[in-house]
């Protein structure tokens, strides 16, 4: 089977003040269609630059990123991506805000705004279409922001911390509503998150960085049968999975 997204020995560095840092190292990956895989490492290993790689938004100083086989020398575009801050725009309405993707490959504004409101049912937007993001809770600027990344209609999605801002409550709450999205949408998703705790509750595997320049120290493939729930973080397995990355990462008890 060819996978939906392949990395290959992809390697960025940086001139900093005169010196050559070092971002990533030699990162090789293949993310099959509909898998959800997360990402995860200290601070400064590359996690973003990764996904901007990915993204088009940075060329590699060597590898290459492959979609459904076929080399992606232009990538911007191909790819959904949801970086750490919403990035709604305050000038606009919700609905205006999650059309964007529409109007910029061509719709019709009308007919996009059109398609943006019936999205926002699925999403729970639905009484917020007429407002702007600053009545919005962060939960539901987080949504706003991935029904616009998901109105791009590509087939994977790059979602770089979505909910790292939000309190543990709501947070929660957005995990499993994004699991309910995945599920039926089918997207790839690609995510990154600090969170450990996070990372095997969503994913079908986890990758671990290494600290600066990150390269990958382990790919755990989560063993926890789906659909989740929120009482799966009890069970042992949960935390001996949990425990193979927190070693990964080092940290130890």
């Amino acid at each position: 089977m060819i996978p939906k997204l392949e990395l290959r020995n992809l390697s960025k560095s940086f001139q900093t003040n005169g010196r050559n840092i070092e971002a990533l190292s030699g990162i090789s990956l293949q993310v099959d269609a509909g898998e959800f895989v997360t990402l995860v490492g200290p601070s400064g290993s590359g996690k973003s630059t990764l996904f901007n790689l990915i993204a088009g938004l940075l060329e590699p100083d060597k590898g290459e990123v492959w979609l459904d086989g076929q080399l992606q020398r232009e990538r911007t575009g191909n790819f959904g991506y949801m970086p750490q801050r919403d990035l709604l725009f305050p000038w606009r309405s919700v609905t205006d805000n999650v059309a964007i993707p529409l109007e910029l490959v061509g719709v019709n504004r009308g007919a996009a705004r059109e398609r943006a409101q019936e999205m926002l049912v699925h999403f729970g937007l639905e009484e917020f279409g007429g407002s702007y993001p600053s009545a919005l809770s962060g939960g539901m600027r987080q949504r706003a922001a991935l029904l616009r990344t998901i109105l791009t209609e590509q087939d994977v999605l790059l979602l770089d911390e979505p909910f790292g801002a939000l309190d543990a409550l709501t947070r929660r709450e957005l995990q499993d509503w994004l699991l309910e999205v995945w599920q039926e949408y089918s997207k790839t998703l690609f995510f990154i998150t600090h969170d450990v705790e996070e990372a095997l509750y969503l994913s079908d595997r986890v990758v671990v960085l290494s600290a600066r320049p990150g390269h990958i120290v382990e790919i755990l493939n989560v063993n926890l049968p789906r659909p989740r729930r929120p009482g799966m973080i009890a069970r042992p397995d949960f935390g001996q999975q949990a425990a193979v990355l927190l070693k990964a990462l080092g940290i130890r008890d």
